[in-house]
């Protein structure tokens, strides 16, 4: 009887349908849980705390992004590499698509979208095309992931940093926090994500990372600091003058926040 029962339960095995994938909670394109996550890659500096961020936040599901392995090279849409791979400190592990459109301002209205999707705040998702109309998620009957994608290629097709720009609200330094972004609105402009931020415990001071994707579409990654000797990847709140990255300078000035924005639920 029992090795009739062995026979029977390894045919079952047998015909059970093959495992299937599944996302990791809140990142819906993830399909390789246990992968190093942003805050886990990059440690603050010594004597610097991450800032508070409710579960639930902007801030939190940034630092949380999934990371490629280190020393992985941007890749453009194509699958071939990036021509420069020395302004990158680690690679986000999230897909760039097959044609030309995730690029600058794309990329950090895809990484919004996706945000808004996994809050289940579908309702939110909606970004302005270069003449200032309003694309919104909700105007779609299919509210299924495979959908939302192919809305967020759809917002890259019409809108960039000159309308993301003006549909952005100016910020303060002193008040900088993940999600922030500095953007040059043009044709063409660029736009950085502050993915994340960090603090003194002793002095105040604030340092960032910055997450960009650039021409052409290519793989989302952290920026190094070029004014780093060491390649480190944090930048100075406080910097002088303008902001210098590896491929763009923004001034002060170009500080931008998310409208909705109002501290703890971002």
């Amino acid at each position: 009887m029992r090795r009739d029962l062995t026979l029977i339960l390894i045919a079952l095995v047998q015909l059970a349908p093959p495992a299937v994938a599944i996302a990791a909670p809140g990142y819906a394109w993830q399909f390789s849980p246990g992968e190093q996550t942003l805050e886990q890659r990059i440690p603050p500096p010594p004597g610097f705390v991450r800032t508070g961020a409710a579960p639930d936040s902007w801030a939190a599901w940034l630092r949380g992004l999934p990371m490629k392995p280190a020393n992985a090279p941007v890749l453009i849409y194509t699958g071939a590499q990036k021509w420069r791979q020395d302004a990158h400190a680690a690679v986000i592990d999230i897909d760039v698509g097959k044609r030309d459109l995730q690029q600058c301002a794309d990329a950090i209205m895809r990484l919004r979208g996706e945000w808004l999707y996994a809050a289940n705040r579908k309702q939110e998702i909606r970004f302005n095309d270069t003449e200032g109309k309003r694309l919104s998620f909700s105007a779609r009957r299919d509210s299924g992931y495979a959908s939302f994608r192919k809305y967020m290629d759809y917002v890259f097709a019409y809108a960039g940093t000159y309308s993301l720009e003006r549909e952005l609200k100016p910020a303060l330094r002193p008040t900088l926090q993940p999600g922030d972004v500095f953007i040059k609105g043009g044709f063409p402009g660029h736009a950085v994500l502050v993915a994340d931020v960090v603090e003194n415990t002793q002095t105040g001071e604030k340092r960032f990372l910055l997450v960009q994707s650039y021409m052409p579409a290519q793989e989302m990654h952290v920026l190094k600091n070029p004014a780093a000797a060491d390649g480190s990847p944090w930048y100075a709140a406080a910097f002088d003058g303008d902001l210098v990255t590896p491929e763009w300078t923004f001034p002060a000035s170009a500080l931008r926040r998310w409208p909705d924005v109002s501290g703890s639920r971002q």
